[in-house]
């Protein structure tokens, strides 16, 4: 009951953030702010994946065992699926991380009719609808690998699982950077040569790896904090 009314919190949280960016255009008489608009649909991208993903994967064996493949042929196309999604997963995870980046207010404007206070409710909204959904996805996922990986852990989460988390919260982190200061987007991997180009002659800039390490390692612990805990509380609930 505890996971659900979680689940529902997100998806509240989310559709809060869109009528306050709707209303901001509609009382105050402001352009409608757009790429807002974008970036809640795209950071709750990643949530509608993990679910559909896990989803998917519990109805595959099932299908599976209709079709004429030998047991290890399912095996390894169970695998198959897991690993393509996991892949597509991570690729949009740091979008829902990134909407951190929106408290910067670049939206306003000089000589806004918008009070002050307005925008920082709505910005703080934004953010935590963001910041929901990365844990949302992020303990959807975690809890999958527990299940394919460590189906017999009992009252602690297992290490391996907490590893799995780290390395995507510090990828999350990554895709955040890359997406503020070097306007990529989850889909230019189709172009990795150019991104890695791209991405070294940033670094070797003065000053731009000291300022890339910092921004990745405070959004990071930033992530971790919120997170350990939440996943711990809603552990607890799914084993009780």
């Amino acid at each position: 009951m505890a996971v659900l009314v979680a689940c529902i919190a997100v998806v509240l949280l989310n559709i809060y953030a869109i009528v306050l960016v709707r209303l901001r255009s509609a009382v105050y008489g402001v352009p409608l702010y757009r790429p807002m608009l974008l970036n809640i649909g795209l950071s709750f991208v990643p949530v509608l994946v993990s679910l559909v993903a896990v989803a998917g994967l519990l109805g595959l064996p099932a299908l599976l065992s209709l079709t004429a493949l030998r047991p290890r042929a399912a095996a390894v196309a169970v695998w198959v699926y897991v690993v393509v999604g996991a892949i597509v997963w991570v690729l949009l995870f740091p979008n829902s991380i990134y909407l951190i980046t929106e408290l910067n207010f670049s939206h306003r404007r000089d000589g806004d009719p918008v009070p002050l206070w307005y925008d920082i409710v709505q910005t703080l909204t934004l953010t935590l609808s963001g910041i929901a959904n990365a844990v949302l996805s992020l303990a959807v996922v975690q809890t999958a690998f527990l299940v394919l990986v460590e189906p017999n852990a009992i009252g602690a989460v297992p290490a391996s699982s907490w590893a799995l988390a780290a390395v995507i919260i510090v990828l999350g982190a990554v895709g955040v950077y890359l997406g503020r200061y070097l306007r990529f987007n989850s889909w230019d991997v189709r172009h990795p040569v150019s991104l890695l180009r791209k991405l070294r002659a940033h670094l070797r800039q003065r000053g731009k790896a000291l300022e890339a390490g910092g921004f990745v390692l405070t959004h990071a612990v930033l992530i971790a904090l919120i997170y350990v805990p939440t996943y711990l509380l809603g552990f607890g609930a799914l084993a009780a």
